[in-house]
């Protein structure tokens, strides 16, 4: 017997039954013939199910009909292993298919099938998962023959069944692919309780290999349906909200009556009166031209400029819309509106001025609809010949007849190449492109125009035009003679019926700017503007006068005043020139807003960034001979830049208050040398000049090249911002920007604008403002510079401060008090030289006029006077130094200070005694001999250029004896070390203390150094203060000799003979160093008689060694900060 093997799935026989169901199994032969085995191609063919395989998988099983594989005698069954059926399919049905019947009631069972109960049994323990059995052979259910083992008997079923697997079973693979749910194998007691007779059900149809191309398939279709849902869904909302924003819209059928409309535009003063009226711009010669009588250049370079695609889109350019939106999202901000000609009319036209200047997107939308509705009901002639004769070209100029007659004197219709091309770049920004103020950018608009229109001539074979059976080509030679023709032609000047035109065209410039320029003449707005008309009237006045005086003998043909109330930013006057109408002085130019250089009203910004920085007035800058890198940079390669003074000499040592009140130069250099132009990159402030001026307000400084004469007025500035920014000190450091308009009303008398003044914010800390305030009015200060009596001095405390340019060009005054602020320039519009005029002399009288003017308008001649900050403190400092007085100081003052910013303590003054070496300039230490250390007076100077000047200069030198400094040694900035040069001074005979008893003496001594020698001086002294000297020579003395042989009795009679001689060997060197010996000797000679003395013979003496003294300790100094 052969030896027992494992049951699969380790399953055991564990009944009585279960061995009686193996034994009962019928032999191979009887249940399986010859012709039942299936062929290969049968097995294939059941591995792959049919269409209705798949359906029936999926849909509700009805009770299946016999087969005729079913119907045969039970002497043919269809042999199966029942370790191959499948796990999932109930045995009740399995067994009813194999009996012929459909598992119904009891009475359709088949005699010798299973009862319900071992049915019910057989179907739960089929549960586990089982190996699929082969595929059946066609519709014969082929049960596999059993096999017999060594001895000829048959094996176990089990075991047959798991041979034929082996054998004759698909393989694993194929196993896996066609099982389609886990299921569990039927348990021995299962399979023995369902009985030999049991029929064996046929397995689960395979899965189609083609179902997954049908599952992508669906899949698609199915997003398609998704994506045309979602696009009808898109459509039906834009249609929505098409025709919901169309509700909200004016009626598109009104354009033309709105083309008519007209309300008047008025410009008043802050009383009220009516400055100028914006009227109909026909005004006697506005006349409406219908296209064909319109130059058709002129609506090529229209179309060319504003929309090249006019013709073609249905009121709006997709494509630049989509352009636009793309380059607003890379820029994050509105940048590009891509609005057309139609989009253009429909803004000026039917919208609001409010909503005109709106920047957003809801905007836009109702734009393009707009535009799409009038080119629904409107020809695309029919909206060009609107637009243009409703777009705004500037200067007063509305439509294109206007126009033609404002600039060129023609007619529309007659327009040229160059006049069509210079007349359509206008619409876009009539004030920047305004050829009176502006006629490089004017010409350069003109330029691009006609290089559009050649360009779209290239891509579109010529522009296609509606009034023109031929297309208008533009070639590169036609930009060419255009362009000349243009810049050849002198454009003839408006006249404009207004008071006071240069602040009307600034005040139409700011509306133009907020609401449109078409809104100047649409809206009927009624403008309150900031301007007092009493105060515009004096300035006006007072201005010419001054103009008037000097014009002949001085060159000077015009002036600009501006008036603020610090306070609130409110423009009380504006002079831009005093004679609008006289072209001979380009009285057209608004001089108070075309840049100019400011001189040294510029000064007191470096000082107060100097503040910032730790500076106070009394910090001490040295007015001498300087030189300075153009720049600021140590490393420019350029030659140095060396300022002076307006008066051509130097001061010296200069507080801060005295050099800005004077207006030094060489200090305002120093001051902007110390703060620096731009910021420094290596902190993340802002702490340059620059960073500066633009917190006051002052845009146009915005070069990269600026040098140190910044602080002299090297840039531009206008004088509106200028007088703003000194608005900022007379504000206690709080800007409050400018203003011109008070309050604006629409046609109905609706606020449409009303002026609130902020409160400012705080750029400057109010002490920093106070301190400057406090220097610029101090009358005495600036009397060195201006005198007791100048123009600058009024009967109230006023601050002022002049400005005068290299050559005369510009010349400036500014000044203020708390009620009001003044800027006045002088000089001429051509920019050419002066002659001998000062901001002192130019516009100093013309500001001092206009402030007590101004003054006495504004508070009845009760000025407010400045208000000191509670935070200001008060210290007694030495008037030269800045310092504590130290007590050598020979003069003190009081000064003012911010509490964090004190004076500099005694130790910095200019006047330090200390024990010095004499030779070395050093202080003494233990590596130095002590012979040469005396307490001497010396001078404290950081400035190496303040050094030379007192060292070298005449002038230097004289003021450095007055103070006391002479001999004039410096403060040292360190100890004396072993290997500084040294001083061999010394005498060999007489020796100190000795007594002299004979007439003649033979001095002998050394005087020589290694470096710095210069002279030696041998000099005596008598207690009663007699002095001489004996030698004075250049050469160095290096070995002991006789220097000098001195007879006494040729210097002294018997009786005026004095009993003590201090005689000193005084060696100099270069730089006021020195060093000295000094010896006393008595005089002790023997009566005379007539018998002559002999001279004695000189004698050795051994060289003394002198006793150095012990210095006086002194206290570290803490260095002054260099400017």
């Amino acid at each position: 017997m052969s030896p027992k093997k494992p049951y699969p799935f380790g399953l055991e026989p564990d009944d009585e039954n279960t061995k009686k169901d193996d034994e009962s199994l019928p032999s191979l032969d009887d249940v399986l013939p010859s012709q039942a085995i299936p062929a290969a191609t049968d097995w294939v063919d059941a591995a792959i199910p049919s269409a209705s395989d798949e359906r029936s998988r999926e849909e509700p099983r009805a009770p299946r009909q016999p087969r005729a594989a079913d119907s045969e005698p039970e002497t043919k069954p269809v042999a199966r292993s029942r370790a191959a059926e499948p796990a999932t399919e109930p045995v009740s049905r399995r067994a009813a298919r194999e009996q012929g019947t459909t598992p119904g009631g009891s009475g359709d069972r088949p005699a010798g099938t299973a009862s319900d109960e071992d049915t019910r049994h057989r179907a739960r323990v089929v549960a586990r998962p089982w190996p699929p059995p082969p595929p059946s052979a066609g519709s014969a259910r082929i049960r596999p023959p059993e096999q017999l083992d060594e001895h000829g008997f048959p094996v176990r079923r089990s075991e047959s069944g798991r041979s034929l697997r082996r054998k004759t079973g698909p393989s694993s693979r194929s196993r896996s692919r066609r099982s389609t749910s886990p299921s569990s194998p039927p348990s021995r007691r299962a399979r023995a309780s369902r009985g030999p007779s049991t029929p064996v059900p046929p397995p689960p149809p395979p899965r189609k290999r083609g179902s997954r191309w049908g599952c992508l398939l669906k899949l698609l279709l199915l997003l398609l349906a998704l994506v045309a849902l979602l696009v009808l869904g898109i459509a039906g909302w834009a249609a929505y909200e098409y025709a919901r924003t169309l509700r909200t819209l004016p009626p598109v059928d009104e354009l033309r009556a709105h083309a008519s409309q007209f309300e008047t535009t008025r410009i008043l003063d802050r009383e009220g009166h009516v400055l100028y009226e914006i009227l109909d711009p026909s005004a006697g010669k506005r006349r409406y031209r219908p296209l064909n009588e319109i130059s058709p250049y002129l609506v090529a370079a229209t179309i060319a400029t504003e929309d090249k695609n006019f013709y073609s889109h249905p009121g709006f350019d997709p494509i630049a819309i989509v352009r636009a939106m793309w380059q607003n999202y890379r820029a994050q901000e509105i940048v590009s509106g891509a609005s057309t000609i139609t989009q253009q009319l429909a803004r000026a036209l039917l919208f609001k001025p409010e909503e005109r200047t709106a920047r957003t997107y809801e905007r836009k939308l109702r734009e393009i609809i707009l535009a799409a509705e009038i080119t629904r009901k409107y020809s695309k002639d029919e909206i060009l010949e609107l637009y243009l004769n409703e777009v705004y070209y500037g200067n007063l100029a509305y439509g294109v007849e206007a126009a033609a007659e404002t600039y060129f004197h023609t007619t529309a219709d007659k327009l040229t190449l160059a006049q069509a091309a210079f007349l359509a770049g206008l619409p876009q920004a009539p004030a920047v492109y305004d050829v009176y103020t502006h006629r490089e950018a004017a010409l350069a608009r003109a330029r691009q125009v006609l290089e559009l229109m050649a360009q779209v001539s290239q891509e579109q074979g010529c522009i296609y035009v509606g009034n023109s059976e031929e297309r208008i080509c533009v070639t590169e030679d036609d930009v060419a003679k255009a362009m000349a023709e243009l810049e050849a032609y002198e454009f003839p000047r408006p006249t404009f019926p207004m008071r006071f035109p240069h602040w009307v065209l600034y005040v139409k410039q700011l509306l133009e700017n907020w609401f449109g320029p078409q809104a100047l003449y649409r809206s009927g707005f009624t403008v309150y503007t900031t301007l007092d008309p009493v105060i515009q009237n004096a300035a006006q006045q007072i201005a010419r006068e001054q103009v008037d005086r000097l014009a002949e003998a001085h060159h000077v043909t015009n002036a600009a005043v501006v008036v603020m109330r610090p306070s609130t930013g409110e423009i009380l006057a504006m002079v831009g020139s005093v004679d609008f109408f006289n072209e001979a002085i380009a009285g057209q130019i608004n001089m108070a807003l075309v840049p100019r250089q400011p001189g040294s009203t510029m000064k007191p910004f470096t000082y107060t960034a100097a503040f910032e920085k730790g500076w106070t007035p009394a910090t001490l800058i040295w007015d001498v001979p300087s030189e300075f890198p153009p720049s600021g940079d140590p490393n420019d390669p350029r030659p140095p830049y060396k300022p002076v003074n307006y008066d051509g000499r130097f001061h010296g040592p200069v507080t801060v208050r005295y050099a800005l009140a004077n207006s030094y130069n060489v200090p305002a250099v120093k001051a902007l040398a110390f703060v620096g132009i731009y910021d420094d990159p290596n902190t993340p402030q802002e702490d340059g000049l620059l960073a500066f001026v633009r917190r006051l307000g002052i845009t146009t400084l915005n070069r990269p090249d600026y040098g140190l004469s910044l602080t002299l007025g090297g840039g531009e500035v206008s004088l509106l911002e200028m007088t703003a920014a000194y608005a900022v000190y007379a504000n206690q450091g709080r800007r409050v920007p400018p203003a011109a308009i008070l309050r604006i009303e629409d046609g109905r008398g609706n606020v449409v604008y009303e002026y609130q003044p902020p409160e400012g914010e705080q750029v400057i800390r109010v002490e920093h403002a106070y301190l400057i305030t406090d220097i610029l009015s101090d009358n005495r200060a600036r009397t060195p510079a201006f005198g007791p009596n100048s123009p600058l001095k009024l009967p109230f405390p006023a601050a002022a401060k002049t400005g005068t340019t290299n050559d005369f060009r510009d010349n400036w005054t500014l000044g203020y008090n708390p009620d009001v602020v003044v800027g006045v320039w002088v000089g001429n519009a051509d920019n050419s030289p002066m002659v001998n005029t000062s901001g002192l002399t130019g516009a100093a009288p013309i500001w001092n006029r206009v402030m007590q003017f101004a003054v006495e308008r504004l508070t009845g001649n009760n000025p407010t006077p400045f208000s000191r900050p509670p935070t200001i403190d008060e210290a007694i400092i030495c008037a030269i130094s800045g310092t504590r007085p130290s007590p050598w100081c020979p003069e003190t003052r009081v000064e003012i200070f911010a509490p964090d910013q004190p004076p500099l303590p005694a130790s910095e003054d200019l006047w330090q005694k200390v024990d010095i070496d004499t030779w070395a300039q050093l202080f003494p230490s233990p590596e130095c001999e002590w012979d040469f250390v005396e307490n001497v007076m010396t001078i404290k100077v950081n400035d190496p250029w303040a050094r030379k000047w007192l060292r070298e200069n005449p002038q230097g030198r004289d003021w450095a004896r007055r103070m006391g400094f002479d001999p004039l040694i410096f403060y040292p900035d360190r100890a004396c070390r072993k290997d500084d040069p040294r001083p061999h001074v010394a005498f060999f005979y007489p020796t100190d203390g000795m007594t002299l008893t004979q007439p003649i003496v033979e001095i002998q001594a050394v005087a020589y150094a290694d470096q710095y020698f210069r002279r030696v001086r041998l000099v005596w002294s008598a207690p009663d203060d007699q002095q001489g000297t004996l030698l004075n020579q250049k050469e160095p003395i290096p070995e002991p000799t006789v220097i000098y042989t001195w007879n006494l009795l040729e210097t002294w009679d018997w009786e005026t003979l004095p009993d003590q001689i201090t005689l000193t060997l005084f060696m100099e060197g270069t730089d006021d160093r020195y060093a000295q010996r000094r010896i006393r000797v008595r005089v002790a000679l023997p009566t005379p008689t007539p018998t002559p003395t002999p001279t004695p013979s000189p004698t050795s003496i051994p060289t003394p060694t002198p006793t150095p003294a012990a210095p006086t300790p002194t206290p570290t100094p803490t260095p002054t900060p260099s400017p």
